[in-house]
């Protein structure tokens, strides 16, 4: 039996009946904007994609980056990047930063017209002059190009951000709307390995907007409230999967156990 298909999960579902607050993280509204019957099968049905592989090599840069920041958080100075790229501000100090980051946790808001309770755990928030924060994300990858933000899949990185910032907002706290992403990009010009690897850090900023969010919320609630599950999208590949298996099993159904 699979550890991850032992029986229809229970536990974290929409009931359409309760009155209790639901609570939807950041990651499961991208799952609703990239297939809706993906996330209604996931929060609905106790249906979940199949987990991915962890990135570790990711987690590592994310967890040293995290390190790093905090040692200038903590002198209340800037952090080499930000000089180098003529940004004024310095590692916000809060205490609820750690609760900010902790993944199922994050910052929190009650949107009352869904009656969802919106999650979003950030990398790091750092504050200008001004006193408005800018909402930073890591990203890690390994390419001979220059990084940028303009790849189709990179729209993710963008309503991440937007989602982050609009949570702020909502906790009342004045939000630049340009965050950042560090980019760290693992180089392959090394002569060899020998046991390690050397990274350019880019720092890209992107000035977000999140009034599409509402909304996005309002049609959540409405798929989740319907009883007859929403149209799949079109290029979701889960989706098509699944109706090609259907397909090519007809008449006779799959028996796997």
């Amino acid at each position: 039996m699979s550890q991850y298909y032992g029986g229809k999960r229970r536990k974290g579902l929409f009931d359409p009946e309760s009155k209790e607050p639901f609570k939807v993280s950041r990651s499961k509204i991208e799952l609703f904007l990239r297939c809706p019957l993906c996330f209604y099968l996931d929060r609905r049905l106790g249906v979940g994609e199949p987990p991915g592989y962890p990135f570790s090599l990711n987690a590592a840069v994310d967890h040293l980056l995290k390190k790093e920041f905090d040692l200038h958080r903590a002198k209340r100075e800037p952090h080499p990047l930000m000089r180098s790229y003529g940004l004024e501000a310095v590692p916000y100090q809060h205490p609820e930063l750690e609760k900010w980051r902790e993944n199922f946790v994050g910052i929190q808001y009650h949107h009352s017209p869904t009656n969802f309770i919106v999650t979003g755990a950030i990398d790091d928030v750092w504050v200008n002059p001004k006193g408005e924060l800018h909402i930073v994300d890591y990203k890690a990858t390994s390419k001979d190009t220059p990084v940028t933000l303009d790849a189709d899949w990179q729209k993710s990185y963008k309503n991440q951000m937007e989602i982050y910032q609009w949570l702020f907002q909502q906790n009342g706290f004045p939000v630049s709307p340009v965050g950042y992403f560090v980019y760290v990009n693992g180089r392959r010009d090394r002569a060899a390995f020998d046991g390690r690897l050397e990274f350019d850090v880019s720092l890209l900023p992107y000035t977000g907007d999140g009034r599409w969010i509402p909304n996005t919320l309002d049609e959540m609630k409405r798929a989740l409230l319907n009883p007859t599950p929403p149209h799949a999208a079109a290029a979701c590949d889960f989706c098509v999967y699944r109706q090609a298996a259907s397909e090519a099993l007809k008449p006779q159904p799959l028996a796997l156990f």
